[in-house]
């Protein structure tokens, strides 16, 4: 749907129809982003040729229509043998040559076609496996309703700041800490969003590439601690067939998804990593997975691209593993020690309320470069 929207915006754009005010905000945004100026590009360049091949078209239907009059006024005999070239036949001849560019405009467009929607689609890497953190352009698209670009609201980016990245995080302290995949911090720093659509600013305390988790510190004076997280960090992955859920920001609001644990190793059989059942999108990467009981046993993280509902999940004690270490050393100086939840306040309530006491908990994150 966001796809059909930014192409809806361009077209409004290259009609003329938006506002002074839309159109210099869209212009801006073209010299900052050379993948939405190319795709305007692009699509300036296809809407042309679908005018060309409309006027072809147009062209070939009055070619018909006199053809028929031609036959109703008895000029031609399509009953009879004609040992002469028709005046049909002698048009086709000259007027071949412009039926023949119809048809390489036909073939043209199809190619753009598929250009826009394999540059829509996913790449798949190597290991046939998807990240699922956004890049900047869906965060740009996530600003558009209705087909039209709305003016961004004050935020905290710093700046000349540039989003880079986003996905979603989740407190494990009630002070501000949270946890989220490092692929989703792509940038230099990252501010987080809570469900009131509130921004926070952030510092990065740790990034563990190898692990594929990182540690942000809410550190903005407008940010109220919790009282308490009403979830727990399990040790272990959970059992296979065991229904899981989550929370995450696919779209500009928090999303639930439920599903089940189907291996309790990872792609290829990682150990680092749990597989699950679970439709996930970008946007859900560093969202939390949480059992029945209220247990965290994963962070989601990637999707295999060619498997639908396939999803992996970075287990949940090597969440214990990071904060060990980062508690047991200088790296983080500066942020007090993260003291995980050892409790699940949800563990005996129904779905409903455990994801109404989780909201508050779950952000997203936007990374950017100064």
């Amino acid at each position: 749907m966001e796809d059909i929207l930014l192409i809806q915006a361009i077209e409004r754009y290259l009609d003329g129809s938006m506002l002074p005010d839309e159109k210099a905000y869209f212009e801006q945004l073209r010299k900052n982003s050379p993948e939405i100026d190319q795709m305007v590009v692009e699509h300036s360049m296809f809407l042309n040729q679908l005018n060309a091949l409309a006027d072809r078209q147009h062209f070939k239907q009055n070619l018909h229509q006199t053809h028929q009059k031609l036959v109703m006024d008895g000029v031609i005999d399509e009953g009879t043998i004609v040992q002469t070239q028709s005046k049909i036949v002698s048009l086709w001849h000259k007027y071949k040559r412009v039926t023949a560019i119809a048809a390489s405009v036909a073939g043209a467009i199809a190619i753009i076609t598929s250009a826009i929607f394999s540059y829509f689609s996913p790449a798949v890497n190597a290991n046939q496996i998807q990240q699922l953190s956004k890049d900047i352009e869906v965060i740009k698209r996530n600003q558009q309703v209705q087909g039209k670009i709305i003016n961004e609201v004050k935020s905290k980016l710093p700046e000349n700041a540039r989003l880079i990245s986003g996905g979603t995080g989740f407190l494990i302290d009630p002070k501000g800490y949270l946890i989220t995949n490092a692929h989703v911090l792509r940038g230099s720093g990252a501010i987080v969003v809570n469900n009131k659509g509130q921004e926070f600013t952030a510092s990065i305390v740790n990034i563990d590439p190898k692990v594929d988790l990182a540690i942000l510190k809410i550190n903005d004076k407008d940010y109220k601690p919790l009282k308490y997280i009403p979830y727990n960090i399990a040790k272990n992955s959970g059992d296979l067939g065991e229904e899981i859920f989550t929370l995450g920001y696919p779209r500009n609001e928090i999303v639930y998804t439920q599903g089940y644990l189907s291996a309790k190793t990872g792609f290829d059989g990682d150990t680092l990593s749990t597989q699950i059942q679970m439709s996930a999108y970008p946007g859900n990467s560093g969202g939390p997975v949480l059992n029945k009981k209220g247990e965290v046993i994963g962070i989601l993280s990637t999707r295999q691209t060619h498997a639908d509902g396939i999803t992996f999940a970075i287990q949940s004690k090597n969440i214990y593993r990071l904060v060990n270490y980062l508690n047991t050393s200088d790296t983080a100086s500066g942020f007090s020690k993260i003291k995980l939840p050892a409790k699940s306040y949800i563990m005996n309530t129904s779905r409903e309320e455990q994801v109404k006491k989780m909201e508050d908990c779950v952000f997203l994150v936007k990374a950017y470069n100064n």
